[in-house]
């Protein structure tokens, strides 16, 4: 790198970050030898230490971004709105030309090159953010990397004549070749870095409610892709830190439903944004969620990708017409950014036809193109999910000891009870009935629920953090803790070594491994199906009820079984049938004096 590049990149940076200068009480001179009599803060010095160490570490990709396409002499300039463009695949290409295909993209002097698609990659998926200066034509062009570079087409979009802070999905023809792009292009109609001057005031600010008639339930000859209308408006934000040296953020909104995508303006130098904007988004699915990410503008946070603060909201969690302070998840591990409390005021509406959106439910969800699944190694996380398998085993067991309980009558009121509802429920029963003995479950849980919100919200355990972690240390040690994992898993194992046993020793069943035992079940099952045709199957429960009531009283010293399982168990599982299996006898060799005897 130059020097001339760092000191124009240094420059860039401090001024985007926005140093306050300090100044020297009277009485203090700056001593070389003493530099602990300047008066500056500790948590300037801190922010000074962050931001160089952010320059340092990503030097690199900051002059990567800076030096691509002169972007040095672009970044000077005002752009007139940003461009948010997502490649998403490619079709009726010639064949065996995917593999080692990308494309270019240029607005003006700006250009982004994709990744190359591969046997194990056959679509792009990536996005890219470009600007509108003068030139509005976006020319996408596609080339092959094979044995050599070849040119494959290319075709040019006006996005002047696209509707602004809309996404919209175009299946774009190439002129100079064969096949089409598949992309998703957002034109958001706000200027860079616009002045706190002229952001308006809230009360200038005015939500718009979506139109009810529009998705009444009887109306259902328009789209049947869109079910309804989300109206959001964003006023502001609060407690935002960024890692910049003077702490003020450059912040901007970004607001994301399926692949519908649209981004505020920038607020520069300050915690305390307002951006008193308001979109309306289409909605394909009233089961997605609306997710609004806080980001800052600078260029070390863009290259890094992070993130101020981030919240998802449900669709069917949203009271119309309401607005309301809402806490972003802040996941910024900045020792400055303790104690902060990042919140954001929205006011958000919603409408959607109750006939539409139920057939949609029905349909396969909406792929989102660009979401990134990271796989982590989470141990909070392995814990908590071996723990809950842990109690559905238990959960499981511990009803088969219940039914046990009344079985046994060893309490005589409950088991009169239950053989008297067993025997009413099976005497008026009829196979109508059966959605509705599906419903119970339903309802016990609608009138147990914890709230009244149209979706509980349940009480999960929320991830441990390495504070956390610092705070149960001393209560429990990890000798304790690897202990606790041990027991779970043994318990786990013994659960999932039982259920593949069972699985082994049915499939061992329908393949005559034991012919006895099979032929058996099939008799069974024949005398059975001859009963059900003869006898109404209300009549063979209310008997089948009678008989576990009452082997009790019929053998007293019987022990407490599971006659199906009991069966099952005496079916080989494979690693039975392996120790079933003869060993063959090795031949004995024949020696030369018993073959001369011969």
């Amino acid at each position: 790198m130059s020097n001339k590049w760092w000191q124009t990149t240094l420059n860039r940076f401090f001024e985007s970050t926005q140093i306050v200068s300090f100044t020297i009480p009277d009485g203090l001179v700056m001593d070389p030898l003493a530099p602990t009599a300047l008066a500056v803060s500790t948590e300037f010095m801190d922010r000074i230490g962050s931001g160089l160490t952010l320059l340092r570490e990503h030097g690199k990709k900051v002059q990567k971004y800076v030096w691509k396409n002169k972007k040095l002499d672009i970044l000077k300039k005002s752009w007139k709105s940003s461009v948010n463009v997502v490649l998403i695949d490619a079709k009726d290409t010639p064949s065996g030309s995917i593999n080692g295909l990308y494309c270019k993209f240029k607005l003006g002097a700006e250009g982004h090159k994709s990744k190359q698609l591969s046997k194990s990659k056959t679509a792009w998926c990536e996005r890219f953010n470009l600007y509108i200066y003068d030139d509005s034509n976006l020319e996408v062009t596609v080339w092959h990397k094979g044995n050599q570079k070849s040119f494959m087409g290319r075709c040019t979009i006006d996005l002047s004549q696209l509707e602004k802070e809309k996404t919209h999905e175009l299946w774009q023809e190439l002129e100079c070749g064969q096949g089409s792009l598949h992309l998703l292009i957002t034109l958001n109609g706000t200027t860079r870095n616009m002045p706190i001057d002229n952001v308006p005031t809230t009360n200038g600010v005015r939500h718009t409610l979506p139109a009810e008639d529009k998705y009444s339930w009887y109306r259902l000859n328009s789209d049947w892709d869109q079910v309804g209308e989300l109206s959001v408006t964003v006023y502001g934000a609060e407690g935002l830190i960024a890692l910049g040296l003077s702490g003020k953020a450059n912040a901007y909104c970004v607001l994301e439903l399926d692949n519908s995508r649209v981004q505020t303006h920038a607020v520069p130098g300050t915690s305390d944004p307002m951006w008193n904007k308001s979109y309306t988004f289409a909605v394909n699915d009233v089961t997605s969620m609306l997710t609004i990410t806080v980001k800052d503008e600078s260029i070390i946070n863009t290259m890094k990708d992070e993130t101020i603060g981030k919240i998802s909201i449900p669709l069917l969690t949203i009271v119309n017409d309401e607005k309301k302070w809402l806490q972003l998840d802040n996941k910024s591990k900045n020792p400055i950014s303790k104690g902060s409390s990042p919140k954001i005021l929205l006011q958000m509406s919603i409408v959607w036809n109750p006939i539409k959106a139920s057939l949609r439910l029905l349909s396969p969800k909406e792929t989102k193109y660009t979401e990134k699944t990271q796989r982590k190694f989470n141990i909070p996380l392995i814990y908590s999910n071996l723990k809950f398998i842990k109690d559905i085993f238990y959960a499981v067991y511990y009803g088969n000891e219940h039914l046990k309980y009344v079985f046994e009558w060893e309490n005589r009121e409950k088991s009169a009870i239950a053989l008297g509802a067993w025997l009413i429920f099976w005497f008026f029963f009829r196979m109508w009935m059966t959605p509705l003995v599906i419903v119970l479950p339903f309802i016990y849980f609608w009138f147990n629920r914890s709230n009244t919100s149209l979706i509980p919200t349940p009480q999960l355990e929320e991830e441990s953090t390495e504070e956390d972690l610092e705070l149960t240390k001393d209560d429990k040690t990890i000798k304790t803790r690897l202990y606790e994992l041990q027991d779970l898993t043994f318990t786990i194992k013994d659960g999932i070594d039982f259920i593949v046993s069972l699985l082994q020793r049915i499939k061992n069943l329908l393949k005559f491994e034991v012919p006895y035992l099979s032929i058996l079940v099939m008799t069974a099952l024949v005398v059975a199906s001859i009963g059900l045709y003869l006898i109404p199957i209300n009549y063979i429960f209310m008997a089948l009820g009678i008989y576990k009531f009452t082997r009790k009283f019929l053998n007293p010293n019987r022990v407490p079984n599971n006659d199906i399982l009991d069966f099952i168990s005496r079916v080989p599982d494979d690693k039975m049938l392996k120790q079933w299996r003869e060993l063959k006898v090795p031949e004995q060799p024949i020696s030369r004096s018993d073959s001369k005897r011969r």
